[in-house]
């Protein structure tokens, strides 16, 4: 039988453990480094604390508010008046308009109606043009026995107040059902 020897330094000593050793920690480290390469990421991020900021460690009974700081002086405004707005106006006049007393006298054979009218306005003084009509009543068709007209002036935060009359032509009727309306009370700027 043919024998072979080996040369070199004799197996199972001191160098060869330590070469094995370093071999195989680098080869470990390779191996792990191979691994974070594949996954994505070579070396994990350190981690850092970053410490709050003042008021976010405040205590809960602290008044400072960081969304609604409280300004540490008061500030002064000029102030003023706005130029008052021209006053706006409907021409229908009706709503300033009250009417009372709707009556007939027989012996004068006339109709009368009391009127009152209030300008709202404390600046502007109006014309309200007015109507009064005495209307047929039971039945009532829309026919008008008579009819007043008037203009009336009223000054700022006044009344007005007149009696509207209307006299009948014929001399003799029989008995008739009335009423009394305002149809009209147009107001105009003076």
């Amino acid at each position: 039988m043919e024998q072979r020897t080996r040369t070199g330094r004799p197996a199972g000593g001191t160098g060869d453990r330590v070469r094995k050793g370093i071999r195989a920690g680098i080869a470990t480290g390779l191996a792990a480094v191979s691994l974070a390469a594949l996954a994505g990421c070579a070396f994990g991020r350190p981690k850092i604390n970053v410490p709050p900021p003042d008021w976010a460690t405040a205590s809960p009974s602290s008044s400072y508010d960081p969304y609604h700081p409280t300004p540490s002086y008061t500030p002064s405004y000029d102030t003023y008046s706005p130029s008052p707005t021209q006053e706006t106006y409907s021409p229908d006049g009706r709503s300033d308009v009250r009417g009372s007393g709707c009556d007939f006298s027989a012996s004068l054979r006339q109709f009368t109606y009391t009127v009152s009218i209030t300008n709202p306005s404390t600046t502007s003084t109006f014309s309200y043009d007015m109507r009064i009509d005495w209307m047929k009543d039971k039945p009532a068709d829309g026919s008008s026995y008579g009819e007043h007209q008037r203009s009336v002036v009223v000054a700022p935060g006044a009344t007005e107040t007149y009696t509207a009359k209307y006299t009948l032509n014929q001399s003799s009727w029989q008995a008739f059902w009335y009423t009394c309306q305002i149809t009209r009370a147009t107001k105009s700027k003076m």
